[in-house]
């Protein structure tokens, strides 16, 4: 039976895990993690294009998207649009400088996910990933509960 303090322990070992996949790309590109978090974020949910989204859905500090944001426009990596609506809202593209990166540092991703599920028949790693998105799901459920009960 899975423990409290195995469910507490998978996050942490997957981060440190994950984190490591990036350190050859880190050194080459002089990025922090959190900057390549928000161009990855910017690259995998394509209409979710604002700080306010990457903060949100990724759980960052909006002080921390926006550092963020600020080293990859700084470095011709992501661009700012105005909203054609509301001009109190900026969009953020990742530009044709930043596309190549942003492809890399998927693939890199893609490569960690494929080799943590390695050791699984493909009918394993759908039930397992089912399973983990039912338990997701499931704790986002409880954490809006306890928020609404405030």
């Amino acid at each position: 039976m899975i423990t409290i303090a195995q469910l507490t322990r998978l996050p942490r070992k997957f981060g440190k895990y994950y984190d490591r996949q990036f350190l050859p790309l880190l050194e080459k590109t002089g990025l922090s993690m959190r900057e390549i978090h928000v161009l990855l974020f910017l690259a995998n949910h394509p209409g979710q294009d604002t700080a306010r989204d990457v903060a949100e859905l990724r759980c960052l500090a909006k002080s921390q998207v926006s550092q963020a944001v600020e080293v990859l426009t700084g470095r011709g990596l992501l661009a700012r649009r105005a909203d054609g609506e509301d001009r109190r809202v900026i969009h953020l593209e990742i530009t044709g400088q930043g596309a190549p990166l942003a492809r890399e540092a998927q693939a890199i991703q893609c490569a960690c996910g494929k080799r943590l599920l390695a050791g699984l028949t493909e009918e394993e790693q759908a039930v397992f990933l089912d399973l983990l998105e039912r338990v997701l799901r499931k704790t986002e459920e409880l954490s809006m509960e306890k928020e609404c009960q405030l």
